[in-house]
């Protein structure tokens, strides 16, 4: 019998590999041989794709079955090639039409009665399998939806095994199926949500600082006494970010799939709003920077991909994990190795850290209540080390809230209010950077930060004489001057004066504890 030929899609991170999956059928002795670098899981899938067929009513031949996964050298896992190796066997025995079957990405899980069940993943393999050409796909019902975001093709979602043969020419009595065409959803959603600014009592120049931050893309550290508000201020972050754009969204939920927290079995909905990550302190490195045994998974810096990533109780983390935001923090981007390969995730995340200024979190104002000695006040704020807070944009002291500050009944300014001026601001930005690859002040590659986006001469020149004192370094320089467009930006400024430098090297300055 001639050897027939349908197509999947093996993923490692966001990047997928089509995989040609070749039947063959010959006149030996029973058998079902898969070849092709299986892990142990897809090997399986030759009982569970026999019992399918067979309680679907498209019984295997007893011969010889022959499948291989092409290419060879590239590793496959996981239960998604079954209904794909399904219909190239069908094909092969002439149950449906080859033709057809060569046509389409067939994704899905077989149970033993025929049945198709939903994975994780559908979405960055139809990404993945639309960017090599292909626009038709047949998957799981329940991830049509899924399938259906990416615009310009077309998708069946299949419920059972029956229901596909069916759809390829099979003579039996089955549901259609139906057809959907990817459409770009209605993304002008509503952005304002429970956690609103306005909650927060006294703390105007910390709320300053978050809405800089917001406007140009950076990283802030706060330092307070417990009960001052540090929590309450970095969970209404996202409230005064610009809505996701629709390739934002479609990232964001396709590392949602991947990483199997989309929603029931992995499927994921289109992301609507910007992602909060707050791991414990007690999380592990794995968890936080993606990785597993074999097939790489995205960790929390990638879930928090266009969003937040929150430390809380900063310096209580392990000194390998904070150490190991720094590639992240500067690259965009998180590079894991393991045998199936080299896999990249996203990790364009906003870092804000809370810290206690000492062990017993008391040392503020004159210190007078706290316990811990001065080496111990040093010693704890000395884990987050200084490489690390290279890379930190902006750190702010969060001072206790005062009794005329607690008494007030008016609230401060609402989230909304300060989304829209975050908004124009990113817009100004948004237009001076048209055409040069990025788009926030935080972006800014440092080549361009010497060369057409200095600062005033003045300004330049305070820069350059702190950095001969050796009071900021190289990286330094360039984070005060990235920071001070964002200064501009929110103060209507054209280029950054000495007043917009002034304001983000203070922002910049040592934390006192």
């Amino acid at each position: 019998m001639p050897v027939t030929k349908t197509y999947a899609v093996s993923l490692v991170g966001l990047a997928g590999t089509i995989i040609e999956i070749e039947a063959e059928i010959s006149s030996n002795l029973p058998s079902f041989v898969l070849v092709g670098l299986p892990d142990a899981s897809l090997s399986e899938a030759r009982d569970r794709v026999r019992a399918a067929a067979h309680n679907s009513g498209l019984a295997l031949p007893g011969r010889r079955v022959t499948v291989n996964l092409s290419p060879a050298s590239v590793p496959k896992r996981g239960a998604s090639f079954d209904l794909a190796i399904a219909m190239a066997i069908l094909a092969a025995s002439a149950k449906v039409k080859a033709d057809s079957v060569s046509q389409f990405i067939h994704l899905g899980e077989l149970g033993l009665d025929g049945s198709v069940r939903g994975i994780p993943g559908v979405l960055p393999a139809v990404l993945a399998a639309k960017s090599h050409g292909w626009l038709h796909f047949i998957v799981p019902a329940e991830n049509v939806e899924e399938a259906a975001l990416v615009e310009g093709i077309s998708v069946f979602g299949a419920t059972n095994l029956a229901q596909v043969a069916r759809h390829h020419g099979a003579d039996l009595l089955a549901e259609q199926l139906v057809r959907f065409v990817g459409t770009r959803p209605d993304l002008s959603l509503e952005q304002d949500g429970d956690l609103d600014l306005s909650d927060v009592v006294g703390q105007d120049d910390a709320v300053n600082a978050l809405a800089l931050a917001a406007a140009g893309g950076h990283h802030i550290l706060m330092v307070g006494p417990p009960g001052v508000g540090k929590t309450m201020l970095a969970e209404r972050l996202p409230s005064i970010l610009p809505a996701l754009t629709f390739d934002e969204s479609l990232e964001t939920s396709a590392l949602r799939s991947i990483a199997g927290t989309g929603g029931p079995n992995g499927i994921s909905e289109l992301a609507s709003k910007r992602p909060f990550e707050a791991p414990h302190h007690s999380a592990s490195l794995t968890s936080l920077i993606g990785g597993g045994a074999n097939l790489p998974r995205p960790g929390l810096v990638s879930l928090a991909n266009h969003g937040v990533l929150f430390l809380d109780e900063a310096p209580e983390f392990q000194r390998p994990i904070l150490e190991a935001l720094r590639q992240p923090l500067e690259s965009g981007e998180v590079l894991i190795s393991r045998t199936a390969g080299l896999a990249r995730f996203p990790a364009r995340f906003q870092l804000v850290m809370a810290a206690n200024p000492c062990p017993c979190g008391k040392f503020t104002g004159k210190g007078l209540a706290c316990s811990c000695s001065s080496l111990q006040v040093r010693r704890y704020l000395g884990k987050l080390s200084g490489p690390l807070m290279d890379r930190i944009d902006l750190r702010v002291q969060v001072e206790p809230v005062g009794r005329v500050d607690m008494a007030k009944t008016q609230l401060g300014e609402a989230s909304s209010v300060i989304r829209e001026r975050v908004i124009k601001a990113r817009s100004t930005a948004a237009q001076r950077f048209e055409g040069m690859g990025w788009s926030l002040n935080s972006q800014i590659p440092a080549r361009a930060l010497r060369t057409e986006f200095q600062p005033e001469r003045e300004a330049m020149n305070f820069l350059h004489d702190e950095l001969d004192r050796e009071h900021i370094t190289a990286r330094g320089l360039h984070k005060i001057i990235r920071t001070s467009w964002s200064f501009a930006d929110l103060n209507s400024h054209l280029i950054p004066t000495m007043e917009d430098v002034m304001a983000a090297h203070t922002m910049r300055g040592k934390v006192e504890a």
